[in-house]
This record gives structure tokens, sequence and C-alpha cells, in this order.
């Protein structure tokens, strides 16, 4: 029996491998040569598999690594020399993934077991008793999470006297505030010979200079010790803050780790609550991160899996626009925009407030096609997959679904205003609606708005922002509308 391990589940200690007679992992190349993805998500990957392939054989493992354009030209030649063999793989949670490596399998005389995939604490079966059917809430798979893996609670209740403190994780920091240091992972030989190769082979967008990205379980586990003593207590208070010439702040930086497999959530969860009980990190940091992996990461996971196809389908608000060539070129005076993209194009990283509160909702607000701010998420982050983006973009970003979200999370200039120090140094005037140096997010905001009413006016909690919608008089809704309809020019020329 031969046990197949993909690209993201890379955890030496994962179920998959008891028994393993063999372990097989499968270098293809076509999927990276179909778009162009960021040289760091490239390096991560590949360098990742080549050390997990080491530290296996170091392990006493019979590992065969096998490459090609395809994993059917790998699988052929697995075939040829091991005939008929059986293989082992952890559900892999893309969308229909298991059903075509199945195919692959079968079509070549073996048989294919799939197993639960032990990156995740809930099952699908779990799930689907818990979630039976009806709307998808976030906050009550996170209460039964909660409990049912005993994470923050006793006797079934939340310690600490709630089950979120997110009134108390909206600060801006100081102006005298530094963030806690990056940890940083400098390439070893062999990770250095696998970014010198992505650099030759393929067509990449983004820079390849300052990788520093864990790529082994042991540098992995570093960057979470670092994260849980020098971070995780400043963490909770400023996890929603932007600030000028800061890609990190006191982020965790473990997404990447964590869906590649090179980290598993229950180790993680621990390392978090653990700090808590030692009283090395406040309720409010530990039970924000909690949240982030317990319950929003598990969550986005069967969302997609109980909705795809649907979900990547079509769109409520019927937006067909280009996504504006900002986000590949970086060139705009919008400073929050520029502090952003050249986060992803410098890091193959943003933070979350970035990805939702500003490139999701400029785009939002623009009119671009949801499903290539999907596809751009998916090139430009080191930590993105087709599972965990295509809700997150398609749903929480762009509101193209409804599948488990109320309402657009749409905003003007004044949320960036609020939890940033951008605004102070940009060029465009954040209080002003029209005129040349107004704020784009504000005159796109209301237009958009008033352009969307009859999806929108009735939806979830947006009574609130229509009432604003409502004091505004033909004149000023002409001028916002001429504002808005010059931006979106700008935007397409690239001129913003």
């Amino acid at each position: 029996m031969t046990v197949w391990l993909l690209g993201d589940q890379l955890h030496p200690e994962s179920h998959v491998l008891d028994g393993a007679d063999r372990v097989l992992l499968i270098e293809a190349t076509a999927f990276a040569d179909r778009r162009s993805y960021h040289p760091q998500k490239l390096g991560l990957v590949f360098a990742a598999m080549r050390h997990a392939r080491d530290r296996l054989q170091d392990a006493g493992y019979e590992v065969e690594y096998r490459r090609g354009d395809s994993f059917g030209d790998a699988l052929d030649a697995h075939f040829e020399t091991h005939p008929g063999d059986d293989l082992r793989l952890m559900r892999p949670p893309s969308h229909g993934a298991a059903d075509r490596l199945r195919e692959l399998v079968e079509s070549r005389g073996g048989t294919l077991t799939l197993v639960d995939d032990d990156r995740f604490l809930c099952s699908p079966a779990a799930f689907d008793e818990w979630h039976g059917g009806g709307d998808f809430r976030h906050e009550d798979f996170y209460r039964w999470m909660r409990r049912r893996e005993g994470v923050l609670t006793a006797d079934g209740d939340p310690v600490g006297g709630g089950w979120n403190f997110d009134e108390s994780n909206r600060e801006t920091p100081p102006d005298d505030w530094s963030p806690p240091p990056v940890p940083r992972y400098e390439p070893d030989a062999l990770t250095r010979e696998t970014l010198d190769w992505v650099e030759e082979r393929f067509d990449t967008w983004g820079e390849r200079e300052g990788f520093a990205w864990p790529v082994t379980h042991e540098d992995a586990r570093d960057a979470l010790d670092h994260f849980v003593t020098h971070r995780l207590p400043e963490f909770g208070p400023y996890q929603d803050a932007m600030v000028g010439d800061e890609w990190a702040l006191a982020h965790s930086l473990l997404s990447s780790s964590l869906n590649l497999g090179l980290l598993g959530p229950r180790e993680v969860v621990d390392a978090a609550v653990g700090a808590w009980e030692r009283d090395a990190a406040p309720i409010e940091s530990v039970e924000g991160f909690v949240r982030q992996v317990l319950g929003w990461r598990e969550f986005m996971r069967h969302v997609y899996r109980r909705t795809m196809p649907d979900l990547a389908e079509g769109d409520l608000l019927d937006r067909s626009r280009d996504l504006p060539s900002l986000y590949y070129d970086g060139e705009t005076r919008m400073r929050c925009l520029d502090e952003a993209v050249s986060h992803v194009y410098d890091h193959g990283y943003a933070h979350h407030i970035e990805r939702l509160m500003v490139l999701s909702n400029f785009a939002t607000l623009v009119g671009a096609d949801p499903h290539e701010l999907n596809e751009w998420f998916h090139v430009g982050f080191v930590d993105a997959y087709h599972w965990v983006t295509t809700p997150n973009v398609l749903g929480m970003g762009t509101f193209a679904t409804d599948a488990f979200t109320s309402k657009p999370y749409v905003s003007s200039g004044n949320y960036v205003d609020k939890m940033s120090d951008h605004c102070t140094a940009c060029p465009y005037d954040v209080d002003a609606t029209t005129g040349e140096d107004a704020c784009p997010f504000n005159a796109l905001y209301w237009d958009f708005l008033k352009e969307h009413e009859e999806t929108l006016r009735g939806t979830g909690r947006m009574g609130l922002m229509y009432s604003h919608v409502d004091r505004k008089g033909e004149a000023e809704w002409a001028a916002i509308r001429d504002r808005a309809s010059k931006l979106r020019e700008r935007a397409a020329e690239g001129s913003l």
C-alpha cells in the first residue's frame, strides 16, 4: 500500500502515514503554467514538498518522488513500477478533486482509498450532522466547535465572560507603537535551488527576493512559538488595524503553514490557549486568534464543500468590469490600495482587513468581476487555495453570493481612516465625496448603494445604510454619479 501525499498535506505526523509501505509525492508543473503565480507561492509549495521528501526518507520511509507535467504523467510512471498498486490519500478539499484523482488512479489499474483530512478538526460527517440544513451561521458553528473541542470553555460556558471580544479588538496603535519582530526563515540551499528553478521555469507575478516563509514542520513550529511569545499578546487589539509601511503588524503569519499541512489546527489552537492559561496573553487576543482557526477556517471549508459548484458561479450583483490594472502594477495614488497591493507583490501576503476592507472593498465598489478578483487572490497569496479563496472572496469579500453572508462588506473611506494612518498621508481627501481630490472610496460607495438598491435595500443589516441614502437630494446624487463614473474610467485607464 502506497500513501499518496499531495503538496499541501505535509505534516510529519499525519494519520494517513500510519502503516505506509511507501510514500508517493508528485511534483506536477502544469498547474503553475496556467497562471502567473507569485514566485513565493510556487517556491513555498515546491520547497516544502522537497523538504518533506527528505524528512520522510530520514525517518525511514521509502519515498517515491515523481516529477512530471501532470499527475497523470507521474502516475503512469508509478504504475509501470507498481502495477495494480493500492493508494491511500487524504481527501482533498478542492471541489471535484477527489473524483478526478480517483479516475486517474483507477484508469491506470490501481485503487484509491480516501480518508479524512486531518488538516481540519471538523470532519464532513460531523459538520453535516450538526448543521442539518438551512442557513450557514458562523457564530453558531464557532460556539459549537468551542464546546465540542473544549477550547476556552468551562462546563460548556465561555471563559473570560463572553464568546467573543470584538469590541476590544478594534483599536488603532498609538503613534509610538512598534510592531513585534517578524520571524524570518532564510532559505537553505535546497530552498534557494527551488526558488532559482521557479524563477527560470515559470512566468510569475510578484517579488521573489525576501522569501522567508517556513518550508518545514520544524520552522513552522518555531514560527508558531514566535507568534505566541512575541505577537499574540498584541494581536487582538490591533488585528483590524492598518499602519503605513507595516505588512505584518502582530498577525500570526501562520496561514500558509496551516494550509500546507506543516502545522495542524489543534497544535496551533493549543499553543494559543496555553499562552492564556499561563497569563502570557490576554483573553481578547487568544479568543480572536482561536476564532480565526477553530471557527472561520473550519467554517469556510464546509461552506465551500456544501455550496460548490454554485458558489463559484454567477454574481448576485451582475458585475463584469475588468479588475483595475493597479492590482497588478500597483500604480495608484490611493495610499491604502498602494500599501495593500505592495504587500501582496512583495510578500505574497496581506492581512485580513487589507484583504476585506481595502482590496475586496474597492473591487466591489468599482464593479469589478468578483471572479477575476478571486483569481487574483488565488494567484498572489502564499496561503491561497481554491477552497479558501472562493468563499472568502465571493461571499465575504464581494457579495457575489449570499450563501453565508447577509450583506456586502463595503464602506466609504471613513472605515480606512478610522482603522489606519493611511489617510493622513494620502493626496485624496477622506472627508470629501465629490471633487477632484475626494477620496475615491466615498463616491464609489454611495453610487454602489444606489446602483444596487433594488437588490440590497431589504437585505440583512442594510437599513442604516439606506437611511443615509434617502437623505441625499438629486443634486448631490448627480455629483456622486458623475464622480463615480469618472473614477471607474480612471481605474480602467490606470490613472487613479
